[in-house]
């Protein structure tokens, strides 16, 4: 037999040391789900995953493992096991950290769970009046630990929610009775005082004045205590954007006249963001936008943002409309906490052009409104508005001025808004319009946008949106093209030219030619269906269809369809998108293939 070299045998010999193996024994019949529970509590099953190998570790490992692996019995409402722990044999609790082998061969988890327990006396007394307790903490169900401690926190939680703040468990006896494998539960809760909020402190500002955040927090001093004032309070200073995080945090000590303090601990962002984002579409050309914010202009978390877009960027280059180049700059500047700390004042206004193929468009608005956050997924505004307009059609050029009053609701429960796996959006929108100077009528322009998400296991998702316009109390002819409805590209159908489906009426200057003008109600329903293949690269596709109709609830008018299919790339600011959309009706169904580009998902 041929003989190892000394230097081949000292390299070896590592990794001898390193080969250990660690597995978990159960008797035979051993339910999966308690394996699973089991395995996932196990610190020593995890070590090579995690490149662990020398043997001081398996050895702590091994013996923290006695602790978990019976709190993943209790868990499961096992209460008689026996575990064993060997180390090549030898019981893991018998061996020193520091004692550990030079090498440690096999690792066996010896696991006997023993009967299956269930619940004969729960009592936990007090209770609140609203109290919910779980319904398995009850005689005859299996007495799983963890449900113990939902039962405990149940309890404690409705006291606070009475005003209790300082609420605890006061006794706790939990007995296994093994003859019978039954677990009786016995908790005596200690109420505490009812307790009104008291002085609210502020630490971690240094720019945003500390009178500011008290009035955006809003906690009501004096008022009998609520925890779910405080999720208010967090959720309020969390939205001024002013702060990268924000606790509220109660005294431990309970004050004078049964008070408790708050301290408000922030610590706020940087001033000053910029952005900006891209688009291109092989039918429409690049469009591109950009922001600058400062999010604490005046010292109180008031907003001041200044954007600017230009869309339709070498469109005519590529020769696929006669219209020119959009643009629109911006600013907005919003105050929190105006009149109640749950609204905000804005004050806007936008210069911007529209140049398509049919009509040209110069408008400057301003508008002061208030903007309500009804809940955490519902706000309201109300705005009153002044809109002057400069508009040129082949049937006339018009100036006009408008005094408008826009009133809008957002219910939003997506999961997240720029990658929605679940959940919905509505958006609805009524804006009164009245004639002040100019050849216009007087109205209300209705919109609304939903939109619906659910998922299939991981990776497959289906997303639905819905759109609904209509104009009234006005003829559409006096209606402004730009409250008016089109349906064509990347946000109605893809495939079809950006705001090519309109009204078709006769040019004057040119017999036989028509014009697209906007119409007076609008339909349009676009369907995706997202398959995620990696976690980073996904598949979509889509079908868009939109009808565009003459008058208010018209039936009579022009509609399109396009479908495609797309590709997803994820990145920490959201999905790149691209999609590759043909229409499916008209003279160049099929025949014309468009493309478009952008950040985050089509809706």
């Amino acid at each position: 037999m041929d003989r190892l070299s000394p230097l081949l045998l000292a390299a070896l010999l590592p990794l001898a040391a390193q080969a250990q193996e660690a597995t978990l024994a159960l008797p035979p019949g051993t339910d999966d789900s308690l394996r699973d529970v089991l395995e996932g509590s196990s610190l020593t099953l995890s070590l090579e995953s995690e490149g662990l190998t020398a043997p001081q570790d398996y050895i702590a490992a091994a013996r923290a493992d006695y602790r978990r692996l019976l709190a993943g019995l209790y868990s499961e409402g096992y209460y008689g096991g026996v575990i064993s722990i060997l180390v090549d044999g030898q019981e893991a609790a018998t061996i020193q950290p520091l004692e550990a082998p030079e090498s440690i061969r096999q690792v066996t988890l010896n696991v006997t769970p023993g009967p299956r327990f269930t619940f004969g006396t729960t009592a936990i007394a007090p209770l609140a009046p609203a109290t919910e307790l779980p319904p398995a903490f009850a005689p005859g169900e299996v007495a799983r630990s963890l449900v113990v401690e939902e039962a405990a926190t149940a309890a404690l939680t409705a006291w606070r929610e009475e005003g209790n703040a300082k609420a605890q468990v006061g006794s706790e006896q939990i007995t296994a009775v093994h003859p019978a494998s039954r677990l009786d539960v016995a908790i005596g809760i200690v109420p505490g005082p009812e307790l009104t909020f008291g002085d609210v402190t502020v630490s971690g500002n240094e720019r945003v004045r500390t009178r500011r955040i008290l009035r955006i927090a809003g906690i009501p001093t004096g008022r009998v205590f609520s925890p779910e004032d405080l999720d208010r309070a967090a959720t309020r200073l969390r939205r001024t954007g002013a702060f990268d995080s924000v606790a509220v945090v109660e005294s431990d000590a309970i004050g004078p006249n049964d008070t408790l303090p708050i301290e408000l601990q922030v610590v706020e962002s940087l001033p000053r963001r910029i952005g900006f984002g891209a688009e291109i579409s092989s039918l429409d050309g690049l469009s591109a936008n950009a922001f600058w914010l400062h999010r604490n202009l005046l010292g109180g978390a008031e907003r001041l943002r200044i954007e600017g877009e230009v869309s339709d960027i070498g469109s005519d280059a590529i020769g696929t409309a006669s219209g020119g180049t959009d643009y629109a700059l911006g600013a907005t500047f919003s105050r929190p906490a105006t009149f109640s700390p749950d609204n905000d004042l804005t004050v806007s206004a936008e210069i911007s052009q529209e140049d398509q193929e049919d009509y040209f468009l110069q408008q400057l608005t301003f508008d002061v409104g208030i903007t309500r956050y009804a809940t955490d997924t519902l706000t309201l505004s109300f705005a009153l508005g002044y809109l002057a307009a400069h508009e040129e059609t082949d049937l006339a050029t018009r100036d006009y001025t408008l005094l408008t009053a826009p009133l809008t609701a957002t219910w939003d429960r997506r999961d997240d808004p720029r990658d929605t796996r679940s959940g919905f959006y509505i958006d609805a929108e009524a804006t009164p319009f009245l004639t002040l100077t100019g050849d216009t009528g007087n109205g209300a322009r209705l919109y609304a946008d939903a939109r619906y998400y659910r998922s299939f296991g991981s990776r497959f998702t289906l997303a639905a949106r819905g759109q609904l316009g209509s104009v009234f109390g006005a003829d559409r002819g006096d209606v402004p093209q730009d409250y008016l409805f089109f349906a064509g590209g990347s946000d109605t159908v893809r495939g079809v030219p950006f705001q090519s489906v309109g009204v078709d009426l006769p040019d004057p200057e040119t017999p036989g030619e028509t014009v697209t003008l906007g119409g007076a109600s609008l339909a349009g329903l676009q369907l995706e269906g997202r398959l995620g293949i990696t976690d980073n690269i996904g598949a979509v596709a889509f079908a868009d269809a939109a009808f565009v109709g003459e008058d208010s609830f018209s039936s009579d008018g022009d509609w399109a369809a396009g479908v495609g299919i797309g590709a997803r790339y994820n990145t920490f600011v959201g999905p790149i998108r691209l999609d590759i959309a043909t229409p499916a009706t008209g003279d160049d169904a099929f025949g014309q293939v468009q493309v478009y580009i952008g950040i985050g998902q089509a809706f």
